[in-house]
């Protein structure tokens, strides 16, 4: 998902990936970062704990680099009748 939208709005993409127990440091919570898993935009905390909507994260990079907010994807047939 980040590579995708990275082409799409041009910006710098860093992924950290450490083995849980690289997490869990003394080191690590020093430098007052989320709990992993998370997405951070610049200092904006967008999930911790858990996976991340697509089109929440979307917005929250339109918004950070100034630019419309995309409009919410359209809902299917099944999600018009159960309400997703």
């Amino acid at each position: 998902m980040m590579p995708r939208l990275g082409q799409k709005y041009h910006f710098e993409c860093e992924v950290i990936s450490k083995p849980i127990a690289g997490y869990q440091t003394d080191e690590y919570f020093e430098l007052d970062l989320p709990a992993a898993p998370a997405v951070m935009v610049g200092e904006e905390i967008v999930s911790e704990g858990s996976d991340v909507d697509e089109h929440k994260l979307e917005t929250v990079i339109c918004t950070h680099l100034g630019l419309p907010a995309p409009a919410p994807p359209k809902k299917g047939v099944w999600g018009r009748l159960f309400g997703r």
